[in-house]
């Protein structure tokens, strides 16, 4: 497993080459990126309600999983408001866009875009599903996180009774990261792709004349990390946020060849209930985190807002700033995954309440590949700190298991992505029962 993501890493240079010696060839490659981040999405909904359904299935009292809940969206209030701040503040400080000239021929192709926003009302009724299989079919997290929290609740009243019931999604939990690891085969295929289209679609052309906004980007969200996620993850659980991100490097690296952080959900599942985060604590906080938990977005749509109305020189007040972005904030709620999403969510609410701003919309689109990165990596590092927290707060992270994992001594399963560190105490009996038959 360690040769796959080395050969990631020389997939994305090779990618990049390719890209600037064969922008043709490059663009044509496309599908091989898409492609791969499909067959990762195609196992977000049976992971999340396999696990959202064994963490609440395996907890006595349903008050605790609401303690959990209601105390993960408090803290993801409080982290999307500190990260908008952050975004207004930088966004004030450079005035990126200041003397350009932005072409109108965009506008089209952003008025297309704009047609991705939904409404809040609309929102909140595409969490609930036509059908319970279709929560499983139409790749919305949202609305397989609520079938999954109904599913689980129904298991543990159930009591005894619902045991075989939660054994059985504890075996298909097992056979879908048992394909989870097999597809991960194809990530070097997938890396490739994905960098050597964007590359040769964009060129040094759009970084060029987008550099500004695109360095202040990048070191806000290094800023939001390092210095607010790890603050916070000091103070609240006493780990260092470097250490917690050396843990995932591999699937920051995942997040940064195919610019989504859905296509490293499952592994953050894996990697953070090995870590000895409880199961119902990984089960809501994780799922939960990617649809409300947008650090990442949240700085992006601040400053790119900003950015666009800076470069028609139609400046924001600061009033307008807050309500506008507070809007874009509630419309990207269950997006965070998707890669392109923020765009979408940029252009909708500028066509809710400034539509003369929504042609600077197209001329951002040259890298908003690159930035979407930035975003998919501050979101899933704001999801991981938050895992730990709420399980430190709740009294369900085993800090003696972290120490071990962080030194190495009780290494990840990158083959099975299951963490078996704590045995069933049926398959014990199994195994019993097994070197008994063959002793006889």
């Amino acid at each position: 497993m360690h040769y796959l993501y080395l050969a990631v890493i020389a997939a994305v240079v090779l990618g990049v080459i390719v890209g600037f010696a064969a922008p043709g060839v490059a663009k044509e490659l496309k599908p091989l990126g898409t492609g791969f981040v499909n067959l990762i999405k195609m196992m977000i909904s049976p992971i999340i309600f396999c696990t959202i359904v064994l963490g609440i299935g395996s907890v006595a009292k349903a008050a605790k999983v609401g303690k959990v809940g209601l105390l993960s969206l408090g803290y993801f209030l409080m982290m999307s408001t500190f990260a908008l701040a952050i975004g207004l503040v930088v966004g004030n400080l450079l005035h990126p866009g200041a003397g350009l000239h932005l072409d109108p021929a965009a506008a089209a192709k952003a008025h297309k875009q704009a047609e991705g926003g939904e409404g809040t009302v609309d929102f909140l009724m595409s969490i609930i599903p036509t059908s319970f299989g279709s929560a499983f079919t139409e790749g919305q997290v949202l609305q397989t996180l609520l079938v999954a929290l109904l599913a689980g609740f129904a298991v543990q009243k159930l009591g005894t009774k619902g045991e075989p019931i939660r054994r059985g999604i504890e075996h298909i939990q097992r056979l879908v990261f048992r394909i989870l690891a097999m597809i991960m085969w194809a990530a070097p295929v997938g890396a490739f792709g994905a960098i050597a289209a964007v590359v040769g679609e964009t060129g040094w052309g759009a970084l060029r004349s987008l550099a500004v906004i695109m360095v202040g980007f990048y070191l806000t969200c290094l800023v939001f990390v390092f210095g607010v996620l790890g603050s916070v993850l000091w103070l609240g659980a006493r780990i260092n946020i470097f250490t917690l991100l050396r843990y995932l490097g591999r699937e920051f690296l995942l997040i940064l060849s195919t610019s989504s952080s859905e296509s490293a959900l499952p592994r953050l599942i894996a990697k953070m209930e090995h870590l000895g985060v409880s199961k119902p604590v990984v089960g809501i906080t994780v799922p939960t985190g990617y649809s409300f938990n947008l650090d990442g977005t949240a700085i992006y749509l601040t400053m790119a807002t900003l950015f666009i109305a800076t470069a028609q020189d139609q400046p924001l007040g600061v009033g307008e700033q807050i309500s506008l972005l507070l809007f874009m904030i509630i419309a990207s709620k269950g997006a965070a995954g998707v890669s392109g999403a923020g765009i979408a969510t940029l252009a909708g609410g500028l066509q809710s309440h400034r539509p003369e701003l929504v042609d600077g919309v197209g001329f951002i689109l040259g890298i908003d590949r690159f930035m979407s990165e930035a975003r998919a990596l501050t979101n899933f590092a704001g999801n991981a700190v938050a895992t730990v927290l709420v399980g430190t707060w709740t009294k369900e992270f085993d800090r003696d298991r972290a120490n071990l994992v962080f030194s190495g001594q009780a290494p990840f399963d990158e083959a099975t992505l299951i963490d078996d560190h704590a045995s069933d105490p049926h398959e014990d009996r199994d195994e019993d029962r097994e070197k008994a038959v063959a002793r006889v």
